[in-house]
């Protein structure tokens, strides 16, 4: 987004600039095909992979010793902003972060980006930073260039939490920073992120303490960012 400065309420100044802007008729259309599953209901379900004892066995030791190993925290990486500048993570060092993969096409798109900005807004200022990384791996939906993803974000939702370069979060590209995010919460999603709008939640101290499926709205987080803002 725009150039990051640092602020008395948050440290990067608001994203969008403050302005009325005509409102964008862009009538993407949801590519996020219904599912069966009962769980799910945007395309994606959870794997029903039976594994052996040993499998299990050795699954659950490569998960003990990836956490044991995992001692940094996520001001030990570096990413680029939504306009190609380096940003250091350590720059919200003492701020409770939530980190989501965002997408512009997708079905889960407009009551995320409504409640993220609604949560920015109402936390901001107590020590909230939402970081936002567009990603294309889930149904081809966020296709659009870094400026189109920017002026998407501005004029639709007036996005002003920071939002990032894209970034693949599943692969052999996987961004650093998502590696760490998945090994320091494998939880039940294991290590892909499953779909748009996955949410992790980071305390002051850097380290990962929750790990949010798709269909979790950031309504639904609040009691959690509360805790974290009040420790």
């Amino acid at each position: 987004m725009a150039s990051f400065t640092s602020s008395s309420s948050s440290v990067f100044s608001p994203i969008c600039p403050v302005f009325s802007q005509p409102k964008l008729n862009l009538n993407f259309k949801t590519t996020c095909s219904s599912s069966k599953s009962s769980f799910f209901q945007y395309g994606f379900s959870l794997p029903t992979t039976k594994l052996s004892g040993s499998s299990l066995k050795s699954k659950l030791l490569g998960t003990i010793y990836a956490r044991a190993a995992t001692e940094k925290t996520i001001y030990d990486f570096s990413v680029k902003d939504i306009d190609g500048k380096d940003v250091s993570l350590s720059t919200f060092k003492g701020k409770v972060l939530l980190i989501v993969n965002v997408a512009s096409r997708c079905g889960l798109t407009t009551s995320n980006y409504t409640e993220l900005s609604h949560v920015y807004d109402k936390y901001k200022n107590q020590g909230l930073e939402i970081l936002a990384f567009p990603c294309n791996q889930f149904g081809a939906q966020e296709p659009g260039s870094n400026p189109e993803i920017k002026q998407f974000a501005c004029t639709r939702f007036k996005a002003e939490f920071p939002i990032f370069d894209k970034v693949d979060v599943n692969g052999p590209n996987t961004a650093p920073v998502y590696q760490f995010l998945k090994s320091s919460a494998g939880g039940f999603l294991g290590d892909l992120v499953k779909w748009n709008f996955e949410k992790f939640l980071v305390d002051k101290n850097g380290k990962v303490v929750e790990r949010y499926p798709p269909t979790t709205s950031p309504f639904q987080i609040e009691k959690d960012i509360q805790k974290l803002l009040a420790a």
